[in-house]
């Protein structure tokens, strides 16, 4: 009986240590997961403000960016040039997230609709990366279908 109760008293802290460490896997898992989400809204949030600087803000040093006719990649600076542009040519009246995919492999992406008063556009975004360093390294502006 002693045996038994010794091993019960000697075990259980590294049963609640491994618990811990299985709380603090999931914990982690969920923040990161939260700060892509977030991020997928905060950059809908500038594009409904309609400024580059902000939308900018998100970009991944080099982007795939493509505005309608206009496709390369660019630097962030290059890229903010071209969506001021357009945003000065297409002031934005509503932006609305029609589809997200889950984070999954530290990438997300979104599909939107955005109204303008020139026309309706559809817009894409790439989201990659690690938590607290997930930046848009895709960002596209087309004429929407409907």
């Amino acid at each position: 009986m002693k045996t038994v109760l010794a091993f019960l008293i000697f075990s259980f802290p590294f049963a609640a240590a491994a618990d811990n460490a299985t709380m603090s896997v999931d914990l982690m898992r969920s923040v990161k997961l939260n700060s892509i989400v977030d991020i997928v809204d905060d950059v809908a949030q500038a594009i409904r403000s309609g400024n580059a600087e902000d939308l900018s803000k998100y970009f991944a040093d080099n982007v795939d960016l493509k505005v309608l006719e206009q496709e390369n990649i660019y630097s962030r600076a290059q890229a903010e040039l071209i969506l001021k542009d357009f945003f000065a040519k297409h002031p934005v009246q509503e932006f609305t997230i029609v589809h997200k995919s889950t984070a999954n492999n530290e990438s997300q992406f979104a599909i939107g609709t955005l109204k303008t008063a020139n026309g309706t556009y559809r817009v894409h975004y790439l989201l990659k990366g690690p938590a607290g360093s997930t930046t848009v390294s895709q960002f596209r502006i087309e004429n929407s279908d409907e």
